[in-house]
Order: structure tokens, then sequence, then C-alpha cells
């Protein structure tokens, strides 16, 4: 019976979906008939090439929470998505009605084992905010500190199950239905989606996280984290410090000197900068509605969900491929971003060089005021999605990142570019990569994993030859021109016997010529002995002609 009802909620599910991607334009999928993702115009109530992104963000807006975060997702993958509709999926926002107040209180009691008055002062009951997973209210601990309390909503985990059950139906359905999807594998990236809403339904992990950026920023003058309460933090309850301050999405501009809004725009840039060159830890979305104001000198973070993480070995890989851009090597730079995990077919590796060289050479020389981010970021998503290149998650998060930081800069401040803030950092990093320090650091840490390599050596030439008695192991091999080898050999070999049979004819025959005295003589030889020598007269001439004919004298 349970399962009856779950699957006619899943059916009621599916066709709302349907009805609502026919009321944006997307009939076409519902219908069957397969289609590109470009239509005629709105009066028809297609979708046109340039209203696809904004009828996507819509229709998923309108499907729910769920639908929304993965068009966050989306929005992320420039080498699957096309450049226009990850420009409007950005503007997707996880905004949702508050859930009620006893909900709350029910919560913190099953998590934290108290009741909502021991554990607080004071707590406000309206929410501060909300979204598809939790909703934010502020609170007062006992020992009088302001924080914030992050509740999970009540039966969050059983809805996005269902929600993310839904998606693979519909990711299969896309498959099977839009000709221009061929090339991407949206199981995989339901799935990408659903390993991220999971983690988000861990409040520890955004814990930990805000935990790591509250130490490497310890006594920054200029940008705060809170402090993580852990003793009032569980899986489904965070409890951060209070921050007191305006959201950047909500700041009244025109209050602001356009040198306050630069220094704004520039304090907010070298932030993520600090992240992302010298921590090798950063915020993965720099939304306004993340960033506070505290004061003109001094901005807050919040939102630890998305973040992105550079080991050493990706700065270095990053260090080079700055470098042979700097250089103009551009015949190297595929051979750079494979080595940072970029896939891209090989058989379209000449055309990928040729797209690197005209994109470069379009901005080379030009000095960074003359260089449009925003615009530069899109030709870039532009160049992955046509080629269809592969990104590691980790470049996909810091390629939103600094697209992000480079809108929010421009709109505190017209002139800003992203791109001069990054500069000095990127030269640091790329000095600081060649100091003696550093380089006897990377010969140590090279020379450890060398001297593994060897210990591990004979473990393994063990290993394989066990595999090959074993018979686990098989050879093949594609031969070019082999036939032809092999005829040349069969000719080789014919005459080599040819030879060896008239050889041995003409000595035989000249032994019976002199120790045969009785039977039939003619001209004074055994006839035996004479039709030997014909015979072997007769093959040496055949071979003689076959060698001469052949030209290989």
């Amino acid at each position: 019976m349970a399962t009856r009802q779950k699957k006619q909620r899943n059916l009621g599910r599916l066709s709302e979906i349907a009805q609502v991607a026919v009321r944006h334009g997307f009939g076409y999928v519902v219908e069957g008939r397969r289609g590109g993702g470009t239509a005629v115009d709105e009066t028809t109530g297609a979708v046109t090439g340039t209203a696809r992104g904004r009828h996507l963000r819509e229709m998923l807006d309108e499907l729910g929470p769920t639908f929304v975060k993965f068009g966050q997702l989306l929005s992320t993958r420039p080498d699957v998505v096309p450049p226009d509709i990850i420009a409007e999926l950005r503007g997707l926002q996880d905004d949702v009605r508050p859930f009620p107040f006893a909900e709350v209180e029910r919560t913190i009691r099953e998590e934290l084992g108290q009741p909502l008055e021991r554990l607080f002062v004071d707590f406000d009951e309206k929410a501060v905010a909300a979204a598809s997973i939790g909703q934010v209210h502020r609170a007062t601990l006992p020992n009088g500190r302001q924080v914030v309390v992050k509740v999970q909503r009540p039966n969050a985990p059983r809805q996005i199950e269902a929600d993310l059950a839904l998606l693979y139906q519909a990711a299969r359905l896309a498959k099977e239905r839009i000709r221009a999807l061929d090339f991407i594998d949206t199981s995989e990236l339901v799935d990408e989606f659903s390993r991220s809403i999971r983690q988000e339904l861990d409040y520890r992990l955004e814990a930990r996280n805000a935990d790591t950026f509250h130490r490497n920023f310890a006594g920054h003058p200029h940008v705060a984290i809170p402090k993580v309460y852990w003793t009032y933090t569980r899986s489904r309850v965070l409890t951060l410090e209070w921050l007191d301050g305006t959201q950047l999405a909500d700041l009244d501009l025109e209050e602001w000197t356009v040198d306050q809004r630069r220094r704004l725009a520039y304090l907010t840039t070298e932030a993520w900068m600090t992240m992302i060159f010298r921590h090798g830890f950063f915020h993965g979305d720099p939304h306004p509605a993340n960033i506070l104001v505290l004061s003109p000198e001094r901005i807050g973070l919040v939102d630890f969900g998305l973040t992105g993480k550079l080991t050493d070995e990706d700065m270095s890989k990053l260090t080079r491929l700055f470098i042979d851009a700097a250089a103009e090597n551009i015949e190297a730079l595929p051979k750079r971003l494979a080595d940072l995990g970029v896939r891209y077919p090989k058989e379209r590796e000449e055309e990928f060089v040729s797209a690197i060289r005209e994109l470069y050479y379009r901005y080379y020389g030009a000095s960074l005021q003359e260089i449009d981010p925003i615009q530069l970021i899109r030709e870039a998503f532009g160049l992955i999605y046509s080629m269809n290149l592969r990104l590691p998650t980790r470049f996909v998060v810091l390629d939103k990142a600094i697209a992000t930081l480079g809108g929010v800069g421009v709109e505190l401040y017209p002139d800003f570019n992203v791109f001069e803030v990054a500069k000095p950092y990127a030269r640091a990093l790329m000095v600081e990569r060649f100091t003696p320090r550093r380089v006897a650091s990377r010969a140590r840490r090279e020379g450890w994993k060398l001297t593994q390599m060897a210990a591990e050596l004979p473990y393994q030439i063990h290993e394989t030859l066990e595999q090959v008695r074993d018979g686990q192991i098989e050879v093949g091999f594609v031969h070019k021109g082999l036939d032809e080898l092999l005829a040349k050999l069969d000719t080789l070999f014919n005459r080599l016997v040819i030879a060896l049979v008239v050889t041995g004819g003409l000595i035989g025959s000249s032994l019976i010529g002199i120790f045969a005295k009785t039977g039939p003589h003619v001209l004074g030889l055994h006839v035996v002995s004479v039709l030997g020598f014909g015979m072997s007269g007769f093959l040496g001439l055949w071979l003689l002609w076959g060698v001469i004919r052949s030209g290989r004298l």
C-alpha cells in the first residue's frame, strides 16, 4: 500500500514537472520531440536561443528548492552548460518560506538534548533567513554572546531523496529526447549534485569549514569569520558567532562615496585572493548575500557550505601555466591544462591550440584596465563548452568564484578589474615558488617520492612476474605491413630451398660421376649423373631468372 502511494506521489510530481516545463516553453521534451534547446520565438510557446536560459531559470525556480540548488550546480559547470544559460542560472536564489517555530524547537531539543530555554537566554522566533535545507535564527548564549543558529528543515533528507529520484528520471528523459545533450552524462551531473546536497545535510562539515577559515584569518584587520560554538553544533544544528553588519546585496550604494565603494570592492577581492593564493582553501560562493559589510574597512563572510581547495602541487602547476602564458608559449598551454586535470578530445588538440591562441592574442598586450574580466571569463567559458572540455571540480569552483567576484566588484565600482587585484598575488606566488627554501622543499619532497618508488619497485616486479606466470597478463599488438613482410619471407625461403636443392643436386651428381664405374654412361659420365646435372642446371637457371625479374639482383 505504501509503495503504491509513493508511486502515485511520484507520478503526480512528474506530471507537475511536465506541466511547468510546457508552460516555460520546453514542451518538446515532454512531447518526445528531439530538440537542441533552440526553437521559434516566445509567441509560439517554445524557447529561443537567447531566451532559453531565462526560461530554464524560471522553470527551476518554480519547481522548488531542490531544483533551484540543482540549477546553481549547473551554473558552476561551463564544461557542460552553454555560457548564456550559465549567466541566467547564476541569478537563482535559494530563498524559501520559513518553517514553523515549533519545528525549530523540536529539532534543537532532539539534537542538543535540552529544551530551548535551557540552552539560550534569548531566541528570536522570527527567522533571519530561510533556505531550502534550513533557516537561521538569532539567539543569545548564557554567557551573553550573540549567535546565529542554523536549524535544518524537518524531513529535509526525505524530501531531498524524493526530489533526487525525480531528478534521475528527468536526467534519463533529457538524455533520451534532447539530441543537444548527447555529449553530456546527465546522470553523472545528478550524481555530483546528490553528493553535494547530501553533504550539506550534515552541518558539522560546514562548521569545520568555518573553523578553518576562522583560523586562517585570525587577527586579520579587514576580514572577520564567525567563531563556531561546537557545544551548540550538531548534524542538524549549527551555531556561529553573530556578525553585526549589512549584507552587500542590501547595501545602499548611494550613501557611499566612489572611493569607499572602490575600497570595498578591492577589500572583498583581496580577501579571496588571500584564500586562493596563500591559504589554498577558499570560499566557493562570494555572492553578495554571503558578504557582510561591518565597516568601510572591514567585511565578514558567512555560509561555508561550498568551498574549494588547491594543493601545493596545484599551485605549482598553475604557476607553470602562468609562466608559459607570460612567455607566449601557446603550444605548451594544452599540456599545462592537461596537467591540471583538464580533459579534451586528443583528436581536437590542434583545434584547441588554435582556439587558445586566438583568445590569447585578442587580449595580449592590453593593460588590465582595458580588459573586461567578465567578458574574458565568458569567452573562456564559451571555449570550454564548445570544445567539450572536462574540468576538475576544484577548478570549476575557482572559476565560478573569480567570475562572481568580478561581477560583485563591478556592481560596487564600475571601473573595477579583478585581474588587477590578482596580478600581484600571482606574481608573488611565482617568485615564492622559486625561492631557495621552496626549491629545497620540493627537492626533498620529490626525493622522498623517488625513494618510495625505488623501495616499491622490487615488489611491483615480483607482482608482475606472478601475474605473467598465472596467465593474468595478456600482451596484444597491432602490426603495420606485417602481411607484406610475411610474403617477402615466403619468397625468400622458397628461393633458399631451390638453391639448396640445386647445390645438393650438383654435389650428388658429381659424386655419382666420380664413384659410379658400372651401368650406362654417356660421354664418359654415368647417366644418373647427367640427369642430376641437367635438373640442377634447369632449377639454377629458373632461380636466376626469378631474381633478375624481381630487380633485386
